[in-house]
């Protein structure tokens, strides 16, 4: 972003900078009328346009929509990460709902995304065997080799159960000719949610027409160390997922991280064991969804 830019923008506006601080890819700028942050527009002012016109209004007040997207600076209240997750969980489920329709397509287009999907199961499945063996082969293992060894058999268990899950997801999708769609956000996120006296979601700037369940994905990927089963569930008793869609994101879940060895081994270590901690806890989750389903 260009400063003198941003100085001509404000001022263009009658509002007077009395200091900018620069925060990863935005600006916060203090005015003599408050605080505003500036991020470059990146062709996103329909969103908003859209979000309106949809009676979904949780997103700071925009004030100028030109080269620079210009937004009140919001300050976030403390609450506990508990609370905050399930008022997250509340409001995105109230986004789908406001912008949620049945989209027509073509049998190709999901099967595309079966495709899409096989090919980076059986991707993963080559890279771990073949990585497996490479360890195997060695004479003294590395603690991260050694570490990954003894918990191989939980990765390939995931890879396994995804891919007979989209085997069986191929079959249901055979005859579809409509798919539910809404606007998704894209990269959700704790960070990107604040509460003051109203609900705010930030950050717009991937947010697409999709399939709902890739905010939860990206949610269940973005933070760590949450019950995503109470996610699921909290988020179903307003937005309920069908079995397609369960499907779908059970896939999309049991997909592990490619591991690649490209750091110190006390990082590596650290690295293998979030993701077989992440594998284990979406075994055990995958199972209460499953059984919650049936219930149901």
């Amino acid at each position: 972003m260009n400063a003198s830019e941003i100085s001509k923008l404000f001022k263009e506006h009658n509002l007077k900078i009395k200091s900018y601080k620069k925060d990863k890819d935005s600006y916060i700028i203090t005015t003599d009328s408050g605080k505003y942050v500036v991020r470059k527009n990146n062709n996103r002012s329909y969103i908003f346009k859209y979000l309106n016109s949809r009676s979904f209004t949780y997103f700071p007040k925009i004030l100028i929509n030109n080269k620079y997207l210009v937004y009140e600076y919001i300050d976030n209240i403390d609450m506990p990460k508990e609370q905050r997750l399930n008022d997250l969980v509340d409001l995105v489920a109230l986004l789908h709902s406001k912008t949620t329709y049945n989209k027509k397509i073509s049998n190709d287009e999901y099967l595309n995304l079966y495709e899409d999907l096989n090919n980076n199961y059986n991707y993963l499945l080559e890279y771990y065997n073949e990585l497996i063996d490479t360890i195997d082969d060695t004479i003294f293992m590395s603690p991260s080799y050694y570490l990954l060894a003894r918990n191989i058999s939980l990765i390939f268990e995931c890879l396994n159960i995804g891919m007979n899950y989209l085997e069986e997801f191929k079959d249901k999708i055979q005859d579809l000719d409509s798919i539910r769609v809404s606007l998704i956000h894209n990269n959700l996120s704790l960070d990107n949610y604040i509460k003051n006296n109203k609900q705010y979601l930030l950050n717009w700037d991937k947010s697409k027409i999709d399939i709902p369940i890739f905010d939860l994905y990206k949610l269940y990927n973005n933070e760590n160390n949450i019950d995503f089963s109470s996610v699921i569930k909290r988020y179903e008793k307003k937005y309920p997922l069908n079995e397609i869609e369960k499907d779908l994101l059970i896939i999309l879940l049991l997909m592990p991280d490619k591991i690649e060895f490209n750091d110190s081994e006390l990082n590596m270590c650290r690295k293998i064991r979030i993701s077989l901690n992440k594998l284990s806890k979406t075994e055990e989750m995958i199972y209460k969804i499953k059984n919650q389903s049936k219930k149901d």
